[in-house]
């Protein structure tokens, strides 16, 4: 069966109540323990194995699949996941994990300290954006038996214990990828995790189908059969299915927030914008810093004059969101308000370009510039072409680029594009979310590192003294000026402060528990009666 086939058939059988059997689903919905949860991915990921690509699609996904040592609660402190307890010395540099002991991959072999130390000392750094800059401040990572970690910082580093989500941390199988390309392993699209849920079948551009892991360390858990993440690409498509009960959940961008408001009313539904807390995205306008007359920081300051950042939050996401006003979300420790602002203003974006001596030729066009859309839905495509709309203003002729999921990943990761819409995740600290896109240290060919390659001496020096001091107020003083050197040279130009709805069908219960939400394991949902 064809994409588009299946995607009618799809919506046409939740119509008619059908679609449980085509997949041999249960209808244990009224249990404690059993049922199928139905939800979307889109896009469909590039793989499912988040240590390598950290892009949404993967993280949802493979957070059922895989574990890290701690989760996160509403108020951002530490909760176990493999590490069942944990301690940290009194100067602040050793933080001790005791593992489940047991825990297991879904092949049947033990998970041991030996799997924690090869993912941070082998895997991750050649593949995550963020390991460099969190356990390169180790200055050992020991195993004294099978289900004890100790890591050792060089110096005390207050965010180091918010750096065990499954987004920073997931624990990949040793066994599985010692000795192997990891890039390039066939278990990277049908992985073996330690979760509460195991990879069955991955029908491209159809679904995605886990099911319950028997051998899961918590006794009784998970209380679900089976998830299926449907690949649904047509966006009116996504909307007819949660409103008709094809599937029971949608998160991050698979509504269009027009619809999303409409649909989160309907009674047999509920939504929530809370489970976001650890990641409190920014959208923002990424600029390679690289090349004339991107490299001007008038240039990019003229951008942020020249778009109307309120018709983006009101009009594009439906006020789901807040005016951005610099690198650090306000809902993020360390938030500065008291930083230069950018109004819109036409007549000052122009004449920070006239200052430059960018002249417009006889067309009126001042640069050209191109801007990859990533396929994520009519948000991502609405927004760019409303900043080509703005830009056009002001003599800049923006080339809107289509691109795939996996094409998209790879031109950003190798620099190749001139703007670049994004929203990236802040992971409650500007430690561990923010000073990686801006240090000159983690300029490198990976997604989600410094790709826009801005360069401030001064801005290293803060980020690296504030991620070391163990004082609240002498790291916001820190934090505060760093973000005011940030925003005077706009490396990147924010937007909004994006706020998500997940909506989801009412019988279901434990859904969104954590700062980490829908990304979370989904070991305890379960649909009620």
């Amino acid at each position: 069966m064809h994409k588009r086939e299946f995607n009618k058939s799809l919506v046409a059988a939740g119509a008619l109540g059908l679609f449980e059997a085509s997949f041999g689903i249960t209808k244990a919905f009224g249990q404690t323990r059993g049922g199928t949860l139905n939800s979307i991915v889109q896009p469909e990921p590039p793989m499912l194995n988040l240590a390598i690509s950290q892009l949404t699609p993967t993280q949802m996904v493979s957070g059922k699949i895989f574990l890290s040592l701690l989760t996160y609660g509403f108020d951002l402190k530490p909760m176990p996941s493999l590490a069942k307890s944990w301690t940290i010395s009194p100067d602040g540099k050793t933080y001790t994990f005791h593992l489940e002991p047991a825990a297991k991959w879904h092949d049947g072999k033990p998970l041991t300290s030996d799997d924690v130390l090869y993912t941070v000392k082998e895997f991750l750094p050649i593949t995550h954006p963020r390991a460099k800059a969190i356990f390169g401040r180790c200055e050992s990572i020991t195993a004294p038996d099978a289900h004890t970690v100790v890591f050792k910082l060089a110096e005390p580093f207050g965010p180091f214990i918010g750096a065990f989500d499954i987004s920073n941390l997931p624990v990949m199988p040793k066994h599985i990828y010692a000795g192997t390309d990891i890039t390039k392993n066939p278990n990277n699209m049908s992985p073996i995790g330690s979760g509460p849920f195991k990879f069955k079948e991955w029908v491209r551009g159809s679904h995605i189908h886990l099911v319950r892991n028997e051998d899961y360390f918590k006794p009784g858990l998970p209380y679900l059969d089976a998830l299926i993440y449907r690949v649904v690409p047509d966006g009116a498509s996504r909307a007819l299915a949660i409103e008709k009960g094809t599937v029971q959940l949608t998160q991050w961008t698979d509504l269009e927030l027009f619809d999303a408001q409409r649909i989160g009313k309907l009674p047999q539904l509920a939504m929530t914008t809370r489970g976001y807390e650890y990641f409190a995205p920014i959208m923002w306008l990424e600029i390679n810093n690289r090349t004339a007359p991107l490299d001007d920081k008038r240039f990019r300051q003229a951008v942020m004059h020249a778009i109307d950042r309120n018709v983006i939050k009101d009009k594009i996401l439906y006020g789901f969101g807040k005016i951005a006003t610099g690198p650090v979300n306000s809902k993020t420790r360390f938030y500065e308000p008291n930083v230069k602002k950018y109004d819109f203003s036409i007549a000052k974006a122009n004449a920070l370009l006239d200052e430059m001596g960018l002249k417009p030729d006889a067309k009126g066009i001042r640069a050209r510039v191109r801007l990859p859309v990533a396929p994520y839905g009519e948000m991502v495509t609405r927004t760019c072409e409303y900043i080509r709309q703005c830009l056009s203003k002001i003599g800049v002729t923006v080339v809107l680029e289509s691109t795939d999921t996996g094409s998209y990943s790879q031109r950003i990761a190798n620099w190749d594009y001139d703007l670049n819409l994004l929203w990236l995740y802040q992971f409650g600290d500007p430690a561990l979310g923010v000073t990686r896109n801006y240090v000159s240290s983690n300029i490198r060919k990976i997604m989600f590192t410094n790709t826009v390659g801005y360069s401030n001496p001064e801005v290293d020096k803060l980020a690296d003294a504030a991620a070391v001091e163990v004082e609240d107020s002498k790291r916001q003083a820190l934090y505060s000026k760093m973000q005011q050197l940030i925003v005077e040279d706009v490396p990147i130009a924010w937007l909004v402060e994006m706020e998500f709805p997940t909506i989801y069908d009412k019988r279901l219960q434990n859904l969104v528990t954590t700062a980490i939400g829908i990304h979370e394991s989904f070991d305890t949902v379960y649909f009620k009666a």
